[in-house]
């Protein structure tokens, strides 16, 4: 089946590369914020501004967080605002399903538009070296990334209808994916779970629909269905956050904050007033299972509620709840609630760079009242379009890391992590950069772990990547 979708969902997310001449780049300018809904047929197009001719147009000229009249000023009711396909808010504000992030973020992708639909695409692909050293690390060198595309249609009513595929290559690394000290969850065979070491996301990590109704100039409606999708819970997936995705490495906390970015099953509906939204999900809540090509029968068997506020164009906050049904598939009678929180910051400095920070907190409760919380703090600084430094520091309790009489989860341990890291960009093309990076990552562990994990064991890992936006 994944043969069968493998090829047209890649051609459709790679749409905008292939027709340079309509194509307009997008991903250094942030968009101001747009409260105010255009009113023509083509209102919040996420399309290239056009000169008289009706010719596509250019901002490359316009340095990064440069507000211009054509973006932010009377153009914005001609169509030519870069805002949301779910609502009035400018597109930076979204993240990974119907999440948000800070509105100065910056918006990645390429754009084109064919008549009243407009196309977006985005590639990014890390090549990696990974080590991980003591008793229980391991090496391995491997490709992961994903490959991003949209299709979008505005009406002329205020609605609008946006489709969205994402997939990856992490499926080709293999079932056990690659080694992680203290990471654990999922399973490579269906019968044992994977310990320090990150699974493999699905090759389709999204293909979604939202249907979206502008209401007033500060209020808006929609639904999000998807197969696979995200569900309405924690902070964006570590691999979209600004804090996040120029690391290769996995946060050890993904299961207690982001776990549910790919779920077999979702249907959300929200509700936005300016910076407030709210939005409840149901969903399946079984995480997928060892066979990373497939797409698996939806079950809406869990629920989910999330409140957002971006209060200023810096900040974004979140607070959720979610219950989920049998999310292990080693423990497939096993429940659990879940709880998130996080604030994300972002800035710009000067004219060409950027900072962006995320703290957050999760926590996950069993049948059985047992609870296991998780903290993060990660930062990522890009002085120029070249450098991009990040930061990562970890701690969790977990109870998967050693085994307990007879099998199962063991005992309760706290653990932690810290890495830090660089990577170098250079431009290939107007759309296209090319990255050369490195990390080191120092882990830390209980005195009852140390004899398993050698003391705190270290690692790192070096990798080149390419980014298409």
């Amino acid at each position: 089946m994944a043969d069968r979708i493998l090829a047209p969902l890649a051609g459709a997310s790679l749409l905008a590369l292939a027709l340079p001449a309509a194509a307009q780049d997008h991903s250094h300018h942030p968009t101001p914020p747009v409260q105010t809904p255009p009113a023509d047929a083509h209102a919040g197009h996420d399309m290239p501004d056009h000169d008289m001719a009706g010719q596509s147009s250019t901002h490359q000229d316009h340095p990064r967080g440069h507000q211009t009249h054509e973006m932010a000023g009377e153009d914005a009711h001609a169509g030519h605002a870069m805002t949301s396909p779910l609502g009035s808010w400018p597109m930076t504000r979204d993240a990974s399903g119907t999440s948000w992030q800070p509105d100065l973020s910056e918006h990645g992708g390429v754009h084109v538009t064919r008549g009243d639909w407009s196309f977006m695409s985005h590639v990014l692909l890390n090549l990696t070296h990974d080590w991980q050293n003591g008793p229980r690390g391991d090496d391995k060198t491997f490709v992961s990334g994903m490959i991003m595309g949209s299709a979008r249609r505005d009406f002329a009513d205020g609605s609008t209808l946006n489709l969205r595929a994402m997939l990856s290559p992490d499926p080709f690394m293999g079932k056990e994916g690659f080694p992680l000290l203290l990471a654990a969850g999922e399973t490579a065979d269906g019968v044992t779970p994977l310990i320090d070491r990150q699974h493999p996301h699905e090759l389709v990590m999204e293909l979604s629909a939202s249907y979206a109704r502008r209401l007033t100039d500060k209020d808006s409606v929609y639904a999000y269905i998807g197969l696979p999708g995200e569900p309405a819970f924690g902070p964006p997936a570590f691999m979209h956050r600004m804090s996040a995705m120029d690391s290769p490495e996995a946060p050890i906390s993904h299961h207690w904050l982001d776990s549910t970015h790919i779920v077999f099953g979702v249907a959300t509906l929200g509700w936005v007033h300016d910076g407030f939204k709210l939005e409840a999900s149901s969903f399946r809540g079984r995480e997928p299972d060892e066979d990373r090509y497939d797409i698996e029968r939806p079950e809406l068997d869990s629920w989910s509620v999330r409140g957002s506020w971006n209060p200023t164009p810096e900040w974004s906050l979140q607070a959720s709840y979610a219950d989920v049904t049998g999310p292990e598939q080693l423990e497939p009678d096993e429940d659990e609630t879940k709880w998130s929180a996080s604030a994300i910051h972002a800035r710009r400095l000067g004219t060409d760079g950027w900072w962006s920070s995320t703290l957050a907190w999760g926590r996950k409760t069993n049948d059985h009242d047992e609870s296991k919380d998780a903290w993060l703090l990660e930062t990522a600084i890009s002085p120029d379009d070249r450098w991009t430094l990040f930061a990562r520091a970890e701690r969790i309790e977990t109870d998967e890391l050693l085994p307990g009489p007879g099998g199962g989860h063991g005992d309760l341990h706290t653990v932690a992590k810290a890495s830090f890291g660089a990577v170098h960009d250079w431009r290939l093309a107007e759309n296209v950069r090319f990255g050369m990076g490195a990390l080191y990552s120092l882990n830390r562990v209980p005195e009852a772990l140390e004899p398993a994990y050698g003391g705190d064991p270290d690692g790192g890992m070096v990798f080149v990547r390419l980014k298409i936006d």
